[in-house]
């Protein structure tokens, strides 16, 4: 009788196209009872050593199986209470929804040799794939355990991992445990303490269901709210400044200062009047040079995230939303990495060569296969998991849905644009004296397109071109004036801006920073805006403006003294580099747990304490009490 081998992956799409790829098609279905998404997909597989010929059946979760709560007597909201969750005892079961699906692995394990995981090759995958092993083990105590390493689900890759099984990863399963903790105590504890509180002020805040605290969320509300003020708060200045044009073979040259302008108008007024006076500029630099425009750097989330949201019209959740999709039906490689680096080894070019077909990029697609292809340029990050988002297969855009069809073309003209050279151009550099002063003008022709041609996302434009000039001449300009203007205020925060800042201080990762960022607004802690306002303008890209709660709450903590305040990145951004360290194994989940409940048990002290200060930034925001 052969062995039996049950996988289990963590979405039913993906079981569906292993299934497929292993079985060659030669597979039996049965439903499951109790969930209408799950199956369970039968067939014979040969893994070769130590499995060799098996019988195989491949199902699937739908994400986390288990989710974490207090126990009964912790149910009703307390503000005396609150401070007892930082040691209370947190229980964790499988979630009801998920009850028929738990109870299919622990029954097709009993009938096991072997549990085969295929979730997510990610911290979250590994968790994920940690329950799933606890749900075998209910069915067959101590049923051998290892897991598939793949970053898409191309028939070839899958092959490919079904052979080189792994074990899980215990260090990724520790950091993320203790993260599930923290956000459940912590969560709990300040949302119940600051929803109780402010509510107890009345007015618009006794109708606020729940103010809610989550340690990624509120440093992402103080991105927003910091942005605001700094726009509320500014005060234009004038500068001054001095322009010269000269008019020569019917083209009118601009030349720039090279000081810009000065805050100075008296000592603007001096130096424009030297120039008056020298009455002749001189041509004293005149430089041909070769230019580039880099081509872009492989395809990271994050990147994906700002880019979609500025590029494509779309939130960064409803980006990352339609790129899991695409990724499921097997279209793209996985959408959740860091990497910015293609492996060495990796056969870029079959890639490419999926692409010859369309009528849009396939003509650059062949063009790279006659002989323009460059091995792309390698940034600095490489996450040890996942390649940089690329396409695995192709698929005829007017088959996809708009928004899959925006998300495809992007990820694909991304990844053509990498392996295509830089843009090439030649830059003319002019430099007079005039006066005591310096000025220059510069001129662009842009030679040779190349990655331009298949990437719409980045302009490089040829300028007017210059007329002759030789060094060492002298010629009085057709026009000298002095100039004066004002700063201008910055916009406020757009989504791609918020997103580098959450990546720069390590404020979730890049698989949850949408999800934060979606929370703020369901909260209404913000509003989100068009980019046409008059703070700066974004080009048309969304805007976030911090609501008078959102104000309210980042300014009530900052007022209270902590020496993080909750609205601050820090505190998260020291989570973040512990649960580094736990997958490194250089930190253990009991310390990092330990350590950060530690930390926010002094700032919760510290806000009971001074609960008066954060009421007193309600009253004055939200209710617009003065005094």
């Amino acid at each position: 009788m052969a062995l039996k081998v049950l996988c289990v992956a963590e979405k039913p799409s993906i079981a569906k196209s292993v299934a497929q790829h292993l079985s060659g098609g030669h597979v039996q279905t049965r439903n499951v009872t109790g969930n209408q998404y799950v199956k369970n997909y039968d067939f014979d597989y040969s893994f070769g050593p130590p499995w060799g010929n098996c019988s195989v059946t491949m199902t699937s979760v739908l994400g986390h199986l288990t989710g974490t709560d207090f126990p009964s007597q912790y149910k009703k909201w307390q503000i005396s209470t609150c401070q007892q969750l930082f040691d209370a005892e947190i229980v964790t079961s499988v979630d009801k929804d998920k009850e028929p699906i738990a109870r299919n692995i622990t029954q097709q394990a009993r009938y096991s040799k072997a549990l085969f995981i295929w979730t997510d090759c990610d911290r979250e995958g590994e968790h994920i794939g940690s329950e799933v092993r606890k749900a075998a083990w209910e069915g067959k105590p101590g049923l051998e355990v290892k897991r598939a390493v793949f970053s898409n689900t191309e028939r070839g890759h899958v092959l490919q991992a079904a052979q080189r099984p792994v074990p899980l990863d215990e260090r990724q399963i520790n950091a993320v445990t203790g993260r599930i903790e923290l956000d459940l105590r912590l969560g709990v504890i300040f949302t119940r303490f600051q929803t109780l509180t402010l509510q107890a002020l009345g007015g618009n805040l006794a109708n606020q269901r729940v103010i809610s605290y989550g340690s990624c969320q509120f440093p992402t509300l103080g991105f927003v709210v910091d942005r605001y003020f700094r726009v509320k708060n500014f005060v234009p200045e004038k500068f001054w400044g001095i322009k010269v044009m000269h008019r020569r073979e019917d083209i009118d040259v601009t030349f720039s200062w090279q000081r810009h302008h000065l805050f100075d108008r008296m000592s603007v007024v001096l130096l424009f009047e030297r120039c008056l006076a020298a009455r002749l500029a001189k041509v004293t630099k005149l430089q041909k040079r070769p230019t580039s425009k880099w081509r872009p750097l492989p395809l990271t989330t994050v990147e994906l995230q700002k880019l979609g949201s500025r590029f494509l019209r779309m939130d960064s959740q409803r980006v990352m939303k339609v790129a899991e999709d695409l990724y499921n039906k097997g279209w793209i490689s996985y959408p959740r990495t860091e990497t910015d680096q293609f492996d060495r080894g990796m056969d870029l070019n079959r890639l490419v060569e999926k692409q010859t077909q369309d009528n849009a990029w396939g003509p650059h697609a062949r063009e790279l296969l006659n002989g323009a292809f460059r091995q792309p340029r390698g940034g600095r990050n490489n996450d040890q998991a996942h390649p940089p988002i690329h396409p695995v297969n192709y698929v005829a855009p007017a088959s996809l849905g708009d928004d899959e069809r925006k998300v495809y073309e992007f990820v694909v003209r991304r990844f053509l644009a990498c392996c295509s050279d830089d843009a090439k151009g030649e830059l003319t550099t002019v430099e007079l004296e005039y006066g005591s002063e310096t000025f220059f003008a510069n001129g662009l022709l842009v030679l040779q397109r190349n990655y331009l041609l298949v990437y719409p996302y980045d302009k490089w434009e040829s300028s007017q071109q210059l007329p002759h000039f030789t060094v060492g001449e002298t010629f009085e300009p057709t026009q000298a004036d002095m100039t004066e203007g004002e700063t201008s205020p910055p916009g406020y925060l757009t989504e791609p801006e918020l997103i580098g800042l959450m990546d720069a201080n390590g404020i979730g990762t890049d698989a949850t920073m949408a999800e934060h960022i979606a929370k703020i607004k369901e909260r209404e802690y913000v509003m989100t805006g068009g980019g046409n306002g008059s703070a700066g303008g974004s080009g048309g890209v969304q805007q976030f403006i911090p609501t008078t709660l959102g104000v309210a709450l980042i300014e009530g903590y900052d007022s209270i003294g902590l020496e993080t305040s909750l609205g601050k990145p820090f505190l998260r951004k020291e989570m973040e580099i512990k649960m580094k360290e736990i997958c490194e194994g250089t930190r253990s989940r009991n310390d990092f747990v330990q350590e950060t409940l530690e930390q926010y048990r002094h700032v919760f002290v510290r806000t009971q304490q001074q609960v008066e200060l954060l009421k007193a930034a309600c009253r004055k925001y939200v209710f617009g009490e003065r005094g």
